[in-house]
């Protein structure tokens, strides 16, 4: 059952971890608990440079873009306080203040386990749901009420417990949620340079809730498993928003920051902090994710940025997702090293790929993810090529490298455009690897940073009735035509399902070293 006023549900924000009995006073003192804190300054690309620019705050910009309201009214908690009787609003915003009853001030001052969140996050979700019945205004029922979970760092793990442990809350609130947003979750545990995973006896704030067995036990799965597998919930309705700046992570004055590494948001590894599983369908997939260069928490954090906010709302309320895949036939080697090749000389080569997507209308890029940053995407030969042994005809599929999910909002564009349509521009870049002949590494004709391929491409989405998704599509690249697409996509429907479209955009780079293959984009109605 479907709610006339889907896809604008009720939002309840889950915050992170708060180590120290100081952390947690602090965080019960603020009724937002972070959701509320913005942000003056954005860094400029990867130089380091600052500007200014003005984030009000995730909650902020709800309020002021989506028509949002808080529960807050005369010093209560409308949600909370069970003897009010006041109306409360369907499109409101809810946060889960968990950590209260941890508290010298609120509560007794132990925290509980994990476990106990996660059950606390379901009796929210009911009460909600009772309260926004209750109130006829939103002429709701409550077997068509739905929720939005939207959770920083650890408050990912709590929506996680909650949903995938059938032990922890009761199936009747998990199927009001109708989808979950993580910024920086460590949805595969936390690792440093000198230890990998947090050691299970370090129980020290109950930082142990990052150690993969103890995760393994509120997660419900099988100790030994990857526990970024979703379970029980539809991996395709959970997005992961994943920092790739650590630098700007300031906690432990700088200390988390260099335990962790550069391939991080300061706390979180980027290959950690992403969850798979199966679909709505049970087909096996990754979930829709995008990279920032935002930091795990702070003035440069990842909730309090644009690009969060930007990735947050088409997530909850777009209409269209659009997946882009690369699928390559061939690369091709320099000359000098095919006839290293030929001649049986062991070649070795792995290939890096950077991305970014960006919504016309939108000054931010919704993804990027670059080498610079350590977030570009990294396929061996092997991968590429499973089973193949020289550079002719490929003798198995290529494992094709999902590049991005972009979210698009029809009602957004229409009342800004004449054109009546969604647009948006992929920069695929292939870098030159670094070549290694028989054990030496191949520097003729070498530049740093140089490319195999680099495409600007474009594409254009128009909404139509008839078409399987409700749309048809152009596309075109940037250096034939500047800034429109020409090109309509000859498409074709999605094997295994009954809605969305699939076209190929042919990409090719003849010279050597070249690429010879096609960008698969897949698009598919939302919410």
């Amino acid at each position: 059952m479907r709610s006339a006023l889907h896809p604008y549900h009720p939002i309840i924000y889950v915050r992170g971890f708060a180590a120290t009995q100081g952390e947690i006073e602090d965080t019960v003192a603020d009724p937002y608990m972070g959701f509320n804190i913005g942000s003056t300054k954005t860094r400029v690309a990867w130089t380091g440079d600052v500007r200014r620019f003005f984030f009000e705050s995730p909650l902020v910009r709800l309020m002021s873009d989506h028509g949002y309201k808080d529960v807050f009214v005369e010093g209560d908690d409308l949600v909370a306080a069970e003897h009010h009787d006041r109306p409360v609003p369907y499109r409101c915003i809810v946060i889960y203040r968990y950590y209260d009853e941890a508290s010298n001030d609120f509560g007794d001052g132990e925290t509980p386990p994990i476990e106990h969140f996660a059950k606390g996050l379901g009796n929210l979700i009911l009460r909600l749901r009772d309260k926004v019945c209750a109130n006829k205004a939103n002429d709701i029922d409550p077997e068509a009420c739905r929720v939005h979970l939207v959770a920083h760092s650890m408050g990912g793990l709590v929506c996680r417990a909650f949903l995938q442990n059938p032990r922890l809350g009761s199936d009747e609130a998990r199927r009001a949620v109708d989808k979950l947003f993580t910024y920086a979750t460590p949805h595969n545990g936390i690792d440093m340079r000198v230890v990998r995973n947090v050691p299970g006896w370090l129980s020290f704030g109950d930082i142990n809730n990052f150690n993969r067995e103890r995760m393994a036990e509120y997660l419900d799965v099988p100790r030994g498993d990857d526990v970024s597998v979703v379970k029980g919930f539809p991996a395709e309705r959970i997005f992961n928003l994943v920092g790739t700046n650590p630098r700007d992570y300031t906690a432990a004055g700088g200390l988390s920051s260099w335990a962790v590494g550069e391939a991080s948001d300061g706390l979180v590894c980027i290959r950690n902090a992403t969850t798979h599983g199966p679909d709505s369908q049970g087909k096996e997939v990754t979930s829709p994710r995008a990279f920032v260069h935002r930091s795990h928490s702070g003035h440069y954090g990842i909730v309090n940025s644009e690009e969060g906010y930007q990735n947050l709302t088409r997530f909850l309320f777009g209409e269209l997702r659009v997946d882009g895949m690369l699928d390559i036939d061939d690369i091709t080697l320099p000359l000098e090293v095919q006839k290293a090749k030929e001649a049986g000389k062991p070649i070795r080569a792995s290939y890096q790929f950077e991305v970014s997507a960006s919504v016309r209308g939108c000054q931010w890029q919704m993804t990027r993810r670059e080498v610079r940053e350590n977030s570009a995407i990294f396929r061996t030969f092997a991968d590429l090529f499973p089973g193949r042994a020289g550079s002719g005809v490929t003798t198995g599929h290529s494992r094709r490298p999902h590049l991005f999910s972009v979210f698009l909002d029809w009602d957004k564009s229409l009342k800004r455009r004449s054109s009546k349509s969604v647009s948006f521009a992929v920069d695929l870049k292939v870098l030159v690897p670094d070549y290694e002949v028989d054990g030496v590494m191949f520097l003729k004709r070498h530049f740093e940073g140089g490319f195999i391929l680099r495409r600007l491409i474009l594409i254009e989405v128009f909404p139509d009735a008839n078409s399987q998704a409700g749309c048809r599509i152009k596309y075109g690249f940037q250096e034939m035509n500047p800034g429109k697409p020409g090109i309509l996509a000859q498409t074709r429907g999605i094997e295994g399902e009954a809605r969305g479209l699939a076209f190929d955009i042919p990409i090719e780079q003849t010279a050597r070293p070249g690429l010879h293959g096609r960008l698969c984009i897949e698009a598919r109605p939302w919410s």
